[in-house]
């Protein structure tokens, strides 16, 4: 066997980036002295990934409550306002809700139960089938809510959501009214002006509410898709994607993301030759098995990325071909048989029972997801991350 490794990902350390901050040279830069110091190079088809959050803050892409709220009340007009399917998250939602609330008299707040849309819990769903509750239709007050499931505490951050929430809209000013259901068309008898804040249903979310009468629905992804009084926004999400900066502001997805990526991509070939691929990468999209929590509260894993990275992989299930195909070969027969398999198969699997049990997810998902346990979200410093060897196989020597 000529080659002894796979898939290699590393970590690169950076440092701390501000606002106005050549984000492409800082990138390249960290690259190449990660190289000298650490003795590997790059190689043609290598990619390099950078985190949307260093790019947000090197764009100074930035909003306050009272900029929210100045959106809000030019769109909702000021009154009732319809807070539809609010993730769960201090971090994702807070400070969103408080300039939300900022610019209107009441919110009435529609939260799935019995967990968000990206899994965070307010109640378990052994708890909810004690109750005899459907949750497909039944709609409960908050009192009742209260009175069948007391205060709840969230697994991980030991945060009772419902009364934080509650509490923040009242220290914004407005009045509250708390309701539960897992169909958005809930809201409509409480309120005729809507805001969509779920993620990756927030379309469906919004046709339902239309065609059910509603005078006027907006998802997040319309608030702070222009500037407003000088603000950050994002043209394509508004808030989806935003995270607390402040107790009072919010770092908003970041702009123009294609643009970094081809010129990262372009100065890295012209100072090593080779042509790298280049990705920016948010939220991983994957799963906790103890808190139920799907990852992906961003709303795409990668927002911009090089065309080499377009697609979903193309790969045989080497197990499979073991068992199968090649059951009589052993040794160095077995792995030349399915080296040469490897090497003739077809474009298309679709469908293939040799492809069985691989993923069929886009490249940019895996990759992004792959970055995201990487670099984390906490103190590890690695905001860039190289991934060598992933477009290789058990064919390349």
């Amino acid at each position: 066997m000529g080659r002894h490794l796979g898939t290699v990902v590393r970590g690169i350390r950076a440092p701390i980036i501000c606002q106005g901050d050549d984000l492409v040279r800082i990138v390249v830069d960290m690259l190449l002295e990660a190289t000298r110091a650490e003795g590997f190079r790059l190689c043609d088809r290598d990619v390099v990934a950078v985190t949307e959050a260093v790019i947000a803050r090197a764009q100074g892409n930035y909003a306050t409550t009272e900029q929210i709220s100045a959106d809000v009340l030019a769109k909702l007009g000021g009154t009732t306002v319809g807070v539809v399917f609010p993730i769960l998250s201090r971090n994702r939602f807070s400070v969103c809700l408080r300039g939300i609330a900022l610019g209107a008299q009441k919110i009435v707040l529609l939260l799935k139960y019995p967990a968000d849309e990206v899994g965070n819990q307010l109640i378990s769903w052994e708890a909810l089938n004690a109750t005899g509750l459907d949750p497909q239709h039944d709609v409960l007050t908050l009192a009742l809510y209260r009175e069948l499931f007391g205060k709840t505490k969230h697994i991980f951050t030991g945060i009772d959501y419902v009364a934080y929430y509650e509490e923040l809209i009242r220290d914004a000013g407005a009045k509250v009214e708390i309701i539960f259901a897992n169909d958005p068309r809930a809201i409509l008898p409480y309120a005729k002006q809507v805001l969509c804040c779920d993620i990756h249903s927030r379309e469906r979310s919004k046709q339902l509410l239309i065609e059910a009468g509603a005078a006027q629905v907006y998802l997040l992804a319309d608030i702070l898709n222009k500037p407003v009084y000088g603000s950050g926004y994002n043209s394509t999400y508004g808030l989806l994607g935003a995270n607390m900066a402040t107790e009072n502001t919010v770092k908003l997805f970041p702009n123009n993301c294609q643009n970094f990526v081809e010129k990262v991509q372009q100065e890295l070939l012209h100072h090593t030759g080779c042509k790298v691929e280049v990705m920016v990468y948010g939220d991983g999209a994957f799963k906790d098995p103890v808190g139920q929590i799907w990852e992906l509260a961003d709303p795409v894993v990668s927002p911009a990325y090089t065309p080499g990275l377009n697609g979903t992989p193309h790969e045989v299930k080497l197990k499979y071909l073991a068992d199968n195909n090649f059951a009589d070969l052993y040794g160095e027969e077995l792995q030349a048989a399915i080296r040469q398999y490897i090497c003739d198969k077809d474009k298309d699997l679709t469908g293939e029972m040799d492809a069985q049990g691989t993923t069929p997810r886009r490249i940019t998902d895996l990759l992004g997801s792959l970055c995201d346990l990487t670099s984390g979200s906490g103190d590890k410093g690695t905001p860039i991350v190289l991934i060598q060897g992933y477009f290789d196989n058990y064919a390349n020597q």
